[in-house]
C-alpha cells in the first residue's frame, strides 16, 4: 500500500502525508475536546436519590421586589413516586410552591398544600404559568447573571441544595422584534 494521497483533486501531484502536521492535529483536537469536556459535562443538572431536578433558574428582579419566582423540573428515574414537600432559600424568609391557573379569564394563585407528586418514570415541571416556587420577603435582589442556593426537601429522596441561575427578566424568552 502506498504513503500517497492527492491534496488537490485532479492535480495529479501526489502529496506525502507530514507526519508532524498530522501529529499537530491530533493534537489540538485532543486539546480541543479536553478543554470543552468540563463544560459538556457540567450541565445545570442535580441529583438525590432517583430524582434529577434539572435547570433551576430564576428571573431577575427589579429593586426593591420582595418576591421572586423559580422554576425546575424534577424527573423521577425510580419505580416508585416521590414528592416535593419543601423549599428553603437564604435569598427569601419564605418559599413556597404555588400553583397559577386562569379559569373563566381570571387568574389565581395559591399556595400548594401537601407538596407536588413526581410520579414513577414521569417528570414534574415548575414553569412560568403553572406550579412555581414562590420566594417571599427577598432579602436582596435576583440579579442577572447571578446565583443563589435553594434547598429542596423530598419526601423520599430527601433533601438536595440546587443552584438557581438568575436569568433577565424576560425568563430567556426574550422576543425577536423583526
Amino acid at each position: 500500500m502506498s504513503n500517497f494521497c492527492f491534496s488537490r483533486a485532479g492535480s495529479g501531484r501526489p502529496h506525502t502525508p507530514n507526519p508532524l502536521r498530522q501529529a499537530g492535529a491530533a493534537a489540538s483536537l485532543a486539546l480541543a475536546l479536553l478543554l470543552a469536556g468540563p463544560w459538556a459535562a457540567s450541565a445545570h443538572e442535580f441529583k438525590v436519590g432517583d430524582l434529577e431536578i434539572d435547570h433551576p433558574w430564576s428571573r431577575a428582579t427589579p429593586p426593591g421586589a420582595k418576591v421572586a419566582g423559580g422554576y425546575f423540573t424534577v424527573t423521577n428515574h425510580g419505580s416508585a413516586p416521590d414528592r416535593l414537600v419543601s423549599i428553603s432559600s437564604d435569598i427569601a424568609a419564605k418559599a413556597e410552591v404555588h400553583e397559577m391557573a386562569v379559569k373563566d379569564g381570571v387568574m389565581t394563585m395559591r399556595p400548594v398544600e401537601g407538596g407536588l407528586e413526581i410520579p414513577a418514570g414521569g417528570k414534574l415541571e415548575l414553569k412560568p404559568g403553572g406550579y412555581h416556587l414562590m420566594l417571599m420577603g427577598l432579602k436582596h435582589p435576583a440579579k442577572q447573571g447571578e446565583n443563589f442556593p435553594a434547598t429542596l426537601t423530598f419526601e423520599k429522596a430527601g433533601s438536595v441544595t440546587v443552584e438557581f441561575q438568575v436569568e433577565g427578566m424576560n425568563g430567556g424568552m426574550e422576543m425577536d422584534h423583526d
